[in-house]
């Protein structure tokens, strides 16, 4: 699928019904869905209530050509997706399967949203270690990730984007680091996946997961996990069922070989209506294309930026072109900013606030004039 000629912004907008009563900038939450999206997850109901499960291989069929989707958007082999309920599954598959051996240690950035924390706390039991990478100024420097390495590190685990700062880090460095110590590098993408071009052939990572349900524009409840093809018997699957063996419509026989693919890891039944709207998001990003909606994300987002520092308010976020993304974490100048999330609310203006700074992300159906309702609306509220 390759994108059309000229991006037309206006007719991408049109997908969002969402505009019609709300100035939203809180893709870093959760994103409303597409009218595309709708359409196919309000089909698949719709079939369901008519016919009940005599469409299913017709499902099933169209689930594979959105892995396809899935592979292009990351420049992968379809072989190695997996569709996942939610971000924190894919991390569970990394954490529990891989092979750790007492004393090994983890490697995350300090200000992680919990879902890259938790799962890498619970080894505790099993002798490992988290190493803790502090931030300096809302940024995570490669020298501080190499000084908490040692010969015990075996895996580092960073977000592709941090939630509340919306640094973004540099995958292409920490792989090269990471390889050239035999580290595994594991990215959780879910705050860049669908706004920033990622490549895996590029950038060589080796486990992946993100939820669909903030840049990707789709649904909650769906999301992908990728690992490297050489990884496959590397990484044991910690949750085995019908579907993760070759002949699983062969229900009266048991033949325990697991499938030569990620799809080891779907174990069972999978979500249908929530991943065919995933296909029809992915359909409307690829068709517009990862880079031009990045370069609209980076239009609106440097705006927004020049517009705050003109009215006197700080970005904290680093702005600085290889680590900016599309959240904008701003200091309020006068009032706590969950209050001015509250009262923008009041005002059709959706934003949110994390670390006690507010927190903006547009995506790139929005526009310059909501970006002014926004700055109009804090020029008032935080006066």
């Amino acid at each position: 699928m390759t994108p059309s000629a000229a991006p037309d912004w206006q007719g991408f907008r049109e997908q969002f019904p969402v505009t019609q009563r709300w100035a939203f900038f809180d893709h870093a939450a959760v994103s409303p869905i597409s009218r595309a999206a709708h359409a196919a997850l309000c089909a698949w109901a719709d079939d369901v209530l008519y016919n009940g499960e005599v469409n299913e291989p017709t499902w099933d069929r169209e689930i594979e050509n959105i892995r396809g989707l899935a592979a292009q958007l990351l420049d992968a082999e379809p072989d190695c997706i997996a569709f996942i309920k939610n971000t924190s599954e894919g991390i569970g598959f990394v954490a529990e399967g891989y092979p750790w051996q007492p004393g090994d240690n983890v490697v995350i950035p300090a200000d992680e949203y919990p879902s890259n924390v938790y799962p890498w706390q619970n080894l505790a039991a099993r002798g490992v270690e988290v190493r803790f990478v502090p931030s300096r100024a809302g940024r995570v420097l490669l020298d501080d990730i190499r000084a908490a390495m040692n010969s015990r590190t075996r895996l580092l685990a960073v977000s592709f984007v941090e939630f509340a700062t919306g640094f973004r880090l540099p995958l292409a460095d920490l792989a090269e680091i990471c390889h050239a110590r035999g580290v595994h590098l594991f990215v959780d993408a879910i705050q860049g996946l669908g706004a920033i071009p990622l490549s895996v052939r590029e950038v060589p990572v080796d486990f992946l997961a993100a939820g669909s349900h903030k840049w990707l524009l789709g649904p909650v409840g769906a999301g992908i996990f990728y690992l490297r093809q050489d990884l496959l018997d590397f990484l044991r699957p910690v949750s085995v069922g019908w579907k993760s063996v070759v002949r699983h419509w062969d229900f009266t026989t048991l033949d325990f070989r697991l499938k030569p693919s990620a799809l080891r890891w779907e174990n069972g039944t999978l979500s249908a209506g929530v991943l065919l709207a995933l296909g029809a998001a992915l359909r409307l990003l690829l068709q517009m294309g990862i880079a031009r909606i990045w370069q609209r994300i980076e239009v609106l987002t440097d705006s927004l930026c020049q517009q705050l520092e003109a009215g006197g308010w700080q970005v904290f976020s680093s702005r600085l072109p290889q680590e900016k993304s599309g959240i904008v974490s701003v200091v309020p100048k006068n009032q706590p900013a969950k209050q001015l999330v509250r009262l923008a609310r009041q005002m059709g203006i959706v934003i949110n606030h994390r670390a006690a700074r507010l927190r903006i992300s547009p995506h790139a159906y929005n526009n310059e004039d909501e970006l002014t309702r926004l700055i109009e609306f804090l020029q008032r509220a935080d006066a």
